[in-house]
């Protein structure tokens, strides 16, 4: 079945509200860890995950930093109106150059309480370095789903994403039932986090610490990095009945030559993708180089990256027989040619059931929401198992969602 045809309403469970865990543990790599390998589950936990790999692994880890996105501004009559910051406007090139842009830039934004917002410039006062900066924001224009909205500031030596940090309020799920608090600046956000541009942790990456950083080293296990800037639509919820009439939300990757230069020498033996988020990128690479040479096969001579960024049905349209290391290496030849040596662009893949995993062969994700996109994710690596899955974490004490547990998922 074309995953077009996919209702839904297949993918659905039961989750008890005191299932979602508010907090994390105070130990990041206590959390327990699901395996499922060949129909059987096991249980372990994340400090112990180096156990469950054989040396040679290659894993695929998101450095994506979360910004803080949620701006709170006080009209003159008392009223708050929040700006939630969810992506640069299309006139920036990607997520990094729309950061640091300094005095004035614009940026696609959801607004709470809009309608107490008439078309009145809004007006923060910031502290930054122990000087006052006032952070201004207008209306520019009103979308379907989003305002464009301008961001003026009195400080040219300050950079957008620098404002955030002073401005801003870590985005924590809605799901969470709660309001940020101190300690969520680190422990909602990866040890490794590198690179200013998510909505959303890459949850996956909480369980791990330098410990486990250095046993993977010991046992010769390889770390490669991607980024992939999560945005709010990760927690868009699938109305459509149909998954054909649902649009799936766009995504900033950002790879270096070297990351897909280890996926191409690792595609013969095992590569896991830590995160969902992880796994889009590195499936979206292969797909970008199937579609390359595709559009050479056609006689395109001039092939720009935008003609080669992963839309959503791409995968299940393309030609389907290519081999991985193939497409990879396509992708390389071509980023030599054109002098490039970072992939920088957005993919809207989906990945869901009959789709064939093509370089990853596991997944370490945590436990998702019912009828989400990432839970059809999940069921494409492991089939109907799915809902065995789920059954024994709910049944087992597993804690599930952003700040929950984990699971190592081998593709059946």
């Amino acid at each position: 079945m074309h995953p077009k045809e996919l209702k839904i309403i297949d993918f659905t469970y039961d989750l008890p509200q005191n299932k979602i865990a508010a907090y994390p543990l105070a130990e990041r790599d206590q959390s327990k860890l699901l395996i499922y390998k060949n129909g059987k589950i096991g249980v372990d936990t994340y400090k112990n995950i180096d156990d469950q790999l054989t040396s040679e692994t290659l894993l695929i880890f998101n450095n994506t930093k979360v910004v803080e996105a949620r701006i709170l501004f006080t009209k003159e009559t008392g009223s708050t109106i929040e700006i939630f910051c969810l992506e640069p406007d299309d006139r920036y090139k990607d997520v990094t150059n729309a950061m640091l842009q300094h005095s004035k830039v614009f940026w696609k934004c959801l607004v709470g309480g809009a309608k107490k917002w008439k078309s009145e410039k809004l007006s923060k006062p910031i502290e930054i370095n122990q000087e006052s900066i006032v952070l201004d924001a207008s209306i520019v224009e009103k979308k379907n789903d989003y305002f464009i909205i301008e961001f003026n500031w009195n400080n040219a030596s300050i950079s957008f994403a620098e404002l955030l940090h002073h401005a801003g309020i870590i985005p924590l799920p809605p799901y969470l039932n709660r309001s940020t608090e101190e300690s969520d600046k680190t422990t909602y956000q990866t040890i490794y986090a590198k690179h200013d541009g998510s909505v959303a942790a890459p949850t996956a990456g909480l369980h791990f610490t330098d410990p486990i950083f250095k046993k993977f080293a010991l046992k010769n296990i390889h770390n490669s990095y991607v980024t992939l800037h999560v945005g709010a639509g990760t927690f868009k919820p699938v109305k459509a009945s149909k998954m054909d009439e649902h649009e799936m939300h766009a995504e900033y990757i950002d790879v270096t030559i070297e990351t897909i230069q280890d996926l191409m020498n690792y595609s013969t033996k095992t590569i896991v993708a830590v995160g969902t988020t992880s796994l889009r990128t590195i499936e979206s690479l292969y797909w970008m180089g199937v579609k390359l040479m595709h559009l050479k096969n056609q006689g395109e001579e001039k092939i720009s990256i935008e003609s080669i960024s992963i839309q959503q049905w791409d995968a299940y349209e393309l030609p389907q027989t290519i081999d991985t290391a193939i497409a990879l290496k396509a992708l390389i030849v071509w980023m030599n040619e054109n002098e490039m040596f970072r992939i920088v662009t957005k993919t809207q893949i989906i990945i869901a059931p009959s789709y064939v995993l093509r370089v990853a062969k596991g997944l370490i994700t945590n436990f998702h929401q019912p009828q989400s996109t990432l839970l059809l994710l999940v069921a494409a690596i492991v089939g109907n198992d799915w809902k065995k899955i789920y059954d024994f974490a709910l049944n087992n004490e597993f804690r599930f969602l952003s700040y929950g547990d984990g699971s190592l998922l081998w593709k059946n």
